[in-house]
């Protein structure tokens, strides 16, 4: 792979300034990409160019709920208008809870059915909205990848005992909607995959295991135990597995979940 394999291509990444949202847009910008980052908030935008201004690439803001398909395709119309349609696409906007004491909890029977279909809205219908409106022009153009970020909760259900340390009434709980939201994307990505390779858009989900973030010492201790690399995920070290699918170093390969988990679905 060359020093900049996505030297000149167009990238969109919804959720950009989200947990991760910043590895997925430095990655693709280090690789030569001009990026163009969609989300609810524009705290840390400038911090995030900055970032990136003196690597190959660049970055540029737009505030857009991907929710709301016009919003989509307003920013969808513009880049057209510019530079063409976007041969990379990063669907990472997402809800999530991470565990911390002073989540708000639930008992899984009185878990309410707004917050349920709140997460399903934004992870899932998000995404599909998303793909919508940046996947049709890459059709229309004849290529380009998109990559979906699932997680490892789409084909694993979280375990309850990583938790119950958190002194919290009631215990905490991995949100269900979550990784029926992720399993939800994984769907999706094989679904596009099919429809839009022979039109040469190829469509990979990228599922991460748990990632290194603010989590307390016990977490910790008891997700990497079991982990057969011993640890949780840095931030960093999921962007070279992103500019793999994002790049034509993954050219024949589409409507596969790559999970990167340090071995623990193993």
């Amino acid at each position: 792979m060359s020093e900049a394999p996505l030297a000149g291509r167009l990238a969109v990444v919804t959720g950009a300034l989200g947990r991760l949202g910043p590895v997925w847009v430095r990655a693709l910008a280090s690789a030569g990409a001009d990026v163009v980052g969609l989300d609810l908030s524009d705290d840390g935008a400038e911090q995030l160019r900055e970032s990136v201004a003196d690597g190959p690439g660049s970055y540029s803001h737009h505030l857009t709920d991907v929710c709301v398909r016009e919003e989509l395709d307003e920013v969808c119309e513009a880049m057209q208008a510019s530079r063409g349609a976007a041969s990379i696409l990063v669907c990472s906007a997402g809800i999530d809870q991470s565990p911390d004491a002073s989540a708000d909890t639930a008992r899984i029977e009185d878990v309410p059915a707004a917050a349920f279909r709140e997460t399903l809205d934004v992870n899932l219908v998000g995404t599909f909205l998303s793909i919508q409106a940046f996947g049709q022009p890459m059709a229309d153009a004849g290529g380009g990848s998109i990559v979906t970020i699932g997680s490892l909760y789409a084909s694993q259900a979280p375990d309850p005992a990583l938790y119950d340390h958190l002194d919290v009434d009631p215990p905490f709980l991995k949100p269900p909607a979550y990784g029926a939201s992720k399993a939800g994307v994984v769907s999706l990505t094989r679904y596009f995959a099919r429809l839009w390779g022979p039109y040469g858009v190829r469509v990979n989900a990228l599922s991460p295991g748990g990632v290194r973030g603010d989590q307390d010492s016990e977490f910790v201790r008891k997700y990497s135990a079991r982990v057969p690399l011993g640890r949780l995920a840095e931030p960093e070290e999921l962007a070279g597995p992103l500019v793999f699918l994002a790049s034509d170093a993954s050219s024949y390969l589409s409507g596969r979940e790559l999970v990167v988990d340090g071995g623990l679905s193993a």
